[in-house]
């Protein structure tokens, strides 16, 4: 695991913007970072970069903001695609070289998919995040109605089987049966 001491500058500043941005799923993305600094400890600083910041988008409003929906590709590009936007605005601001912004907003705009060995990088530290971090919330959503059980346990799914890195799908695994568990129990 990188420690936080010898993460580069724009790492380091990530890190807080993500924190003060974006408060009520910053861990998330802090743990996805966790996640892939023990799957890929040598992994590059746009690879790194990008998993601390994919879901950025959902941190601001505004008339583009994109409504959240459970396993619908078309939202899943739109949100993609908004936060490389997003984070790509915010990487020029903060005098990020040209290169790396397109490195990282390549590999935000396939995070949900991969593709490519870092981009399959990025999304299965997501995924497993997703599956440590995320799971009272997703319990919740049934509980409340605001999604069905079926949607959810179909979200679960999605998250476990579209992890492509081995040894991130053997670490999901014990997460996702316990989330499964969790929400036939709610």
């Amino acid at each position: 695991m990188v420690d936080s001491e010898h993460e580069s500058p724009l790492v380091q500043l990530a890190r807080f913007w993500v924190i003060d941005k974006y408060p009520y799923n910053s861990t998330h993305l802090l743990k996805s970072l966790e996640w892939l600094d023990r799957l890929a400890p040598d992994a590059s600083e746009a690879v790194r970069l990008a998993t601390l910041t994919h879901d950025m988008e959902r941190a601001f409003g505004g008339p583009d903001a994109i409504p959240i929906k459970m396993s619908d590709r078309a939202y899943e590009e739109a949100h993609s695609n908004r936060s490389a936007r997003i984070v790509a605005e915010w990487l020029r601001a903060n005098g990020a070289h040209a290169d790396l912004i397109r490195d990282v907003e390549a590999l935000i705009r396939v995070h949900e998919w991969g593709g490519s060995a870092d981009a399959n990088l990025v999304q299965a530290a997501d995924s497993v995040s997703f599956l440590e971090t995320n799971i009272d919330l997703m319990v919740s959503f049934a509980k409340t109605g605001k999604y069905s059980k079926t949607d959810i346990a179909s979200k679960f799914d999605q998250m476990y089987e579209r992890i492509q890195v081995p040894s991130a799908k053997a670490l999901a695994r014990p997460m996702w049966e316990q989330a499964k568990a969790r929400l036939g129990a709610a």
